[in-house]
């Protein structure tokens, strides 16, 4: 270990990633906005939204926002044209709608690879087409994480020069107090507890194999089970326990109009409730008192784990 790098173990780092970049304009706005005025420092993009162009624009007016893929293969229609890409999409969009059933057309083999990797290049293509640097992959509805897919995105963001991917090894602080704050919705939060546990196992599966591509990751990942419930207590309990290093947390910070009312997401107000909270002086006071830097993916270059 060289001295920078064991100087950066020794400092808590916190990666704050706006999923859904993309997906619509007032969802952009509020993105920026919680950079602009807050604590995001990274955006996850969505280039199959209905709100690329503007997310483009967001990311050159604002030269600090870090971007990542937020590779999507489940909802909307493919970058790919469908006919090049048949055994994953249709006419109509993609042809596997929940994470799940494409995991398991994968182990079918009713899902090709050849036409996996074909719209993950094209994905990526599109937003380094239009002159956005791409620090890393993660995956809307966590879809990088399926290993076929894993194996995939590591090659290829290897092809591409892309050093980093999301983790998605969850950790979940004080659980009881959220669901106890939250008693009404308590089902909703252990479901997504559970499918943080499923997804923690399946990355750790997933990265078997694909050491030799070198990538980085940050040491776990934030928000899983809190998806939906994200307030000032539970970031609280997240600064308590992170350790040091970089570690992430995801959001979703959004304003709630038709355009996102039309979209395949559960997230509505919950949005609005998670930018106000993003960007609230409450917010850096706490991260300043814990000693918490915050910091994007391009820290992984020193401080980050391997794959």
């Amino acid at each position: 270990m060289n001295l920078q790098t064991a100087n950066c173990a020794r400092l808590k780092k916190l990666i704050v990633t706006a999923d859904d970049f993309g997906l619509t304009r007032r969802v952009n706005e509020a993105i920026e906005e919680a950079h602009r005025d807050g604590i995001v420092t990274t955006a996850s993009l969505l280039v199959n939204g209905r709100a690329f162009d503007s997310a483009v624009e967001m990311l050159k007016n604002n030269p600090r926002l870090d971007a990542g893929l937020h590779l999507n293969l489940t909802e909307g229609r493919s970058v790919s044209a469908h006919e090049d890409i048949p055994s994953l999409a249709g006419e109509t969009g993609f042809s596997y709608h929940h994470p799940v059933n494409l995991m398991v057309a994968l182990f079918r083999h009713d899902v090709r690879l050849a036409d996996v990797e074909k719209e993950i290049r094209a994905q990526l293509q599109r937003a380094l087409g239009a002159g956005i640097r791409i620090s890393h992959v993660d995956g809307h509805k966590h879809v990088h994480v399926i290993p076929q897919v894993f194996g995939l995105v590591c090659r290829i963001a290897s092809d591409y020069g892309i050093r980093a991917v999301r983790s998605t090894v969850e950790k979940a602080p004080k659980l009881y107090s959220l669901l106890t704050r939250n008693f009404g919705s308590s089902l909703e939060i252990l479901k997504q507890y559970c499918f943080g546990k499923v997804l923690s196992g399946t990355f750790i599966l997933a990265r078997l194999g694909n050491a030799r591509y070198g990538l980085r990751t940050p040491l776990g990942l934030y928000g899983i089970s809190q998806t939906g419930f994200l307030d000032l207590q539970t970031f609280a309990h997240i600064v308590s326990r992170m350790p040091d290093g970089v570690s992430e947390v995801m959001c979703h910070p959004g304003y709630v109009d038709e355009d996102l009312m039309r979209t395949p997401t559960r997230l509505h107000f919950q949005r609005e409730r998670e930018l106000k909270m993003l960007t609230a002086r409450e917010i850096r006071d706490l991260l300043e008192n814990a000693g918490v830097v915050l910091a994007t993916y391009k820290d992984l270059e020193d401080c980050g784990n391997r794959i």
